[in-house]
């Protein structure tokens, strides 16, 4: 993963050892030597995160970190505060200030790459997320990116450890962020982690009786744990097996002991990137929802109807199986346009949808097919079963009036249907809406409210 890094630090040769090692990884490197000359760059070049260094004369990097993080546009950029102070309280001034994380000089290469690429991944979650909701803004939503709270009732962290000493320390740690449960290993490890929707897993690498790195494996191979934030604990001196650790998609590590502090600045990273990547996928869902569907109605609409039908007529060519579709239009529905108001002819819509909805089986699909024109695919049924329930839906249309707001007296609707069924290699989807279209205006021609089935 590339990023665009920027390294603020007022001695130059350590901008430059910085730089070249992040070059060499092919990371895109901007330089600054002062606090100002940074906050400049930032707000020009929006660089994807700072490694910005502490110490600085004039402006230090605390208070660059503040101005970074109370500026609305920079605030979601992450900071990692590259310092050769190692005293709690220089770290939890850092905390105050907003930095997302930290890095002792001398900077090790594993850490600073590991650190850069797991703090990216999670702006580039949140530049997605801020860049839907411009485009939902544009159209007249309001709702802004979430600000996600560590509520211990709802956040659920694993710890994989074989100390219960260790547990229990962390739990202590953690317990402002979230509920620690604790497993001290065992053969049937992942398929405990695999039972409950957890935000992060912490794995013990130092277990001597449970393999900690294949666990970490088998996490990235199952649909349920892929997208699962990992953190591993390792020793200072097994440089290999983290190595291979980050490799497999481990996300982040701590070196033990592990700070309290670091911890908590760890877990929180991992934990806002899963909270954010749900958000972002639930966005995506509602997106798709909102292509898929007919605004006034609710059913899926002709794009989706078309892409289903394809779908469908593909399985019945391979299987042999019929597929019945119906057409339905509303009669006369001009009139109740014109008497009553397109707003009451829309909560027609909405209660014939209703009713469509009520009457037809979960494998059948709805469509609005445009007006007050509505499509039923229904796969893998006999043309008598496609018979009935079309009756069905032109009974419960024809025999209870509708009711519409402002009007006490309800209108009496009917709906006209054709209806088709084709078997096996014939089935064609334009050869299916033009056959129930003939036998819908077929329909029409008879008198209205009636089904009548193709040739």
């Amino acid at each position: 993963m590339t990023a665009r890094v920027l390294v603020v630090d007022d001695v130059l040769p350590n901008v430059k050892l910085l730089e070249a090692k992040l070059l060499g990884e092919y990371f895109d490197v901007m330089t600054a030597t002062s606090g100002p000359e940074a906050l400049e760059l930032i707000h020009r070049e929006m660089p994807d995160i700072v490694l910005l260094d502490v110490m600085m004369p004039g402006m230090n990097g605390f208070e660059v970190c503040k101005r970074i993080k109370g500026d609305s546009k920079t605030a979601h950029i992450p900071v990692v505060m590259v310092t050769a102070l190692d005293k709690q309280s220089d770290r939890i001034a850092g905390l105050d200030a907003g930095a997302d994380d930290f890095l002792t000089k001398p900077v090790e290469d594993v850490a600073l790459f590991a650190r850069v690429r797991s703090l990216v991944r999670l702006k580039v979650t949140m530049d997605e997320i801020r860049n839907r909701e411009s485009t939902e803004m544009s159209l007249g939503a309001t709702k802004g990116m979430a600000e996600f709270n560590f509520d211990p009732g709802n956040t659920q962290i694993l710890l994989l450890d074989e100390d219960p000493v260790s547990a229990k320390k962390l739990a202590s740690d953690l317990k402002l962020i979230g509920k620690l449960h604790h497993l001290g290993g065992g053969k049937d490890v992942i398929s405990k982690i695999r039972e409950r929707d957890y935000d992060l897993v912490i794995i013990n690498l130092l277990m001597s009786e449970t393999d900690g790195l294949r666990v970490c494996s088998q996490m990235r191979s199952y649909e349920e744990t892929r997208q699962l934030p990992i953190l591993v604990v390792v020793d200072n001196n097994n440089t290999q097996l983290l190595v291979k650790a980050l490799e497999m998609g481990v996300n982040d590590y701590l070196i033990a002991p592990a700070d309290e502090l670091e911890l908590i600045a760890r877990v929180k990273t991992q934990i806002k990137r899963k909270r954010y990547a749900e958000q972002l996928r639930e966005n995506l869902h509602l997106s798709l929802q909102l292509a898929t569907t007919d605004a006034v109605t609710g059913l899926y609409n002709r794009h989706y109807m078309s892409s289903h039908l394809d779908t469908l007529v593909k399985a019945a060519k391979s299987t042999g199986k019929e597929i019945s579709l119906v057409m339905m239009d509303l009669d006369n529905f001009k009139l109740v346009n014109d008497n009553y108001g397109h707003a009451s002819g829309d909560e027609v819509l909405q209660e014939f949808s209703q009713r469509i909805a009520r009457n037809i089986r979960g494998v059948d699909l709805a469509a609005r097919y445009g007006g007050e024109e509505f499509v039923i695919i229904m796969p893998d049924t006999r043309s008598a079963d496609a018979v009935h329930i079309s009756e069905r839906l032109r009974a419960t249309t024809a025999d209870l009036p509708f009711l519409i707001s402002g009007n006490k007296s309800p209108i009496q609707v009917t709906t006209s249907i054709g209806l088709v069924t084709m078997v096996g290699d014939e089935v064609n989807a334009k050869e299916l809406l033009r056959r129930a279209d003939t036998a819908l205006y077929q329909a029409k021609e008879s008198g209205r409210n009636c089904v009548i089935i193709s040739d």
